[in-house]
């Protein structure tokens, strides 16, 4: 076999062994929606309309959000057809190892990890930010260099936000201790963050003033669009639906239900927030880690505000807690595959759980959102997330010409084949034009320290390309 052809070595898939993973099928559409909604309702809504505003689109950062959805809608589709064909863990990083192969599942897998990684981060820093609103209706407040990373929110010099490092690191210890989450708090906790992001538009509507939508596109259509791509931001949660394909009952069904729900009931969500949110405050005074109750603070709402805080930190702990163990069970998945040292596939005994793999997740994570300002970590999320998109979306247009998988008539069909998943394809990689050259040089780095591990490590160590060798030397 040439080297070419060993590069892009599949993951073989049988159907016939979808339903032997060993995890039950319990979910329903419903749950599934929940599960959307829980982790696409999370810091997100907090964060980036204030940051879409001030930033790039100001007033028609509404519009961002609702191209950002269309475009994530044309993605949901794709993944809908990915999951409910292929109903195996490890969601896109599989996907593209069945359908491409090994190469380019590696770097989609390390695109993921930094997504996760990433993610964590920027949740962490909006969390200190609420913690910090909190503790000040206390009469407590930590010097601002412990509490912000240098160049966030006006913070010049050496900064560490030490809030944001140790929330990390104990919801690290939380899942080393092996704790789970079921459905019912998941619900539980989606009603919360909801009736709290109801509260804040029931009474900030009051004071918004129309003076505050001129001008809307103060940046133009440039602006209008750069904010689309940062708000894919807040939409980071969806496709964490299609990782639990393996245990939904009636896939074909309830797949698309559960990712096409959760985004609209987002997409609502986060239009509605914006519209209000700039309404009464400037959009140039919105570029704070937690815009919400500054807002909240501006028009003397004091007491909602002490409010959407609380509901905003239990709301980020659960997305802290979700993206925390969907990074160290991806580290999990990729070493299952030998293409990662075996640390992160290490079991403890007692708890169940990897440890290794959770500790050095969490502290690389911890370490970024004590250092790395807000908005540099939200666009490094996107550019990964996008890349899965993208990859994903092209994806279905193979997955329809695979042997075997083109067999099952049991799995849901992107409509409109092949438009709408090229249509998908260009426009992920239009959004990701349009993010920052920072992101792209960063992104760029994380793309080599990944090819290079990949060479030095992954490659010699694949248990696909273990077993290939195994048979040519039989033959």
């Amino acid at each position: 076999m040439k080297a070419s052809q060993r590069l892009l070595v599949k993951k073989s898939v049988n159907p016939a062994n979808f339903n032997k993973g060993g995890l039950e099928k319990t979910l329903s559409a419903f749950s599934l929606t929940m599960m959307g909604v829980g982790a696409i309702v999370g810091s997100g809504i907090f964060i980036t309309p204030g940051i879409i505003a001030a930033k790039y689109a100001g007033p028609a950062a509404m519009l961002s959000f609702v191209i950002a959805a269309v475009v994530c809608s044309l993605a949901a589709l794709c993944y809908a057809e990915f999951s409910s064909t292929i109903p195996l863990a490890g969601s896109a990083y599989t996907y593209v190892y069945t359908v491409f192969g090994e190469f380019l599942a590696w770097i989609l897998g390390w695109s993921l990890i930094s997504e996760y990684l990433f993610a964590v981060s920027s949740v962490a820093v909006s969390w200190s930010s609420y913690f910090q609103n909190l503790m000040s209706g206390f009469g407590l407040k930590l010097p601002t260099f412990l509490t912000a990373a240098a160049g966030t929110a006006g913070v010049s010099g050496a900064g560490f936000n030490l809030i944001a490092f140790v929330v990390v690191l104990a919801v690290s210890l939380l899942l080393v201790g092996g704790l789970q989450e079921s459905t019912r708090v998941n619900s539980i906790m989606v009603i919360v963050k909801i009736l709290v992001i109801v509260l804040f538009i029931g009474v900030a509507i009051f004071f918004v003033k129309p003076a505050n939508y001129h001008p809307f596109m103060p940046h133009g259509v440039s602006g209008l669009v750069k904010g689309a791509s940062l708000a894919f931001y807040a939409y980071i949660g969806f496709d964490a639906v299609s990782t639990a394909s393996e245990e939904v009952k009636n896939p074909k069904r309830n797949m698309p239900i559960g990712i096409v729900g959760s985004l609209v009931v987002a997409s609502i969500l986060y239009v509605a927030m914006a519209a209000v949110l700039v309404g009464v405050v400037h959009y140039s005074k919105l570029n704070v880690g937690d815009p919400v109750a500054y807002a909240l603070a501006v028009i003397h709402q004091n007491w909602a505000a002490g409010i959407v805080s609380l509901g905003a930190v239990v709301g980020m702990t659960t997305v802290l807690i979700v993206m925390l163990y969907g990074g160290t069970r991806l580290l999990f998945a990729i070493s299952r595959d030998g293409l990662l040292p075996k640390v992160f596939r290490t079991v403890s005994p007692h708890t169940k759980v990897p440890v290794k793999s959770t500790w050095i997740f969490g502290i690389i994570a911890s370490v970024f959102a004590a250092v790395i300002p807000l908005d540099k970590i939200a666009e490094l999320v996107n550019i990964g997330t996008l890349f899965a998109f993208a990859m994903v979306s092209i994806g279905v247009v193979f997955l329809r010409q695979h042997e075997t998988l083109q067999q099952i008539n049991s799995s849901f069909k992107v409509p409109f084949y092949p438009v709408l998943p090229v249509v998908s394809f260009l426009a992920c990689v239009y959004l990701m034009l349009n993010l920052q050259a920072f992101t792209w040089h960063m992104f760029g780095i994380w793309l080599v320290i990944g090819i290079v591990i990949y060479f030095a490590y992954s490659y010699r160590h694949s248990r696909i390309r273990a077993g290939l060798r195994a048979k040519e030397s039989k033959s």
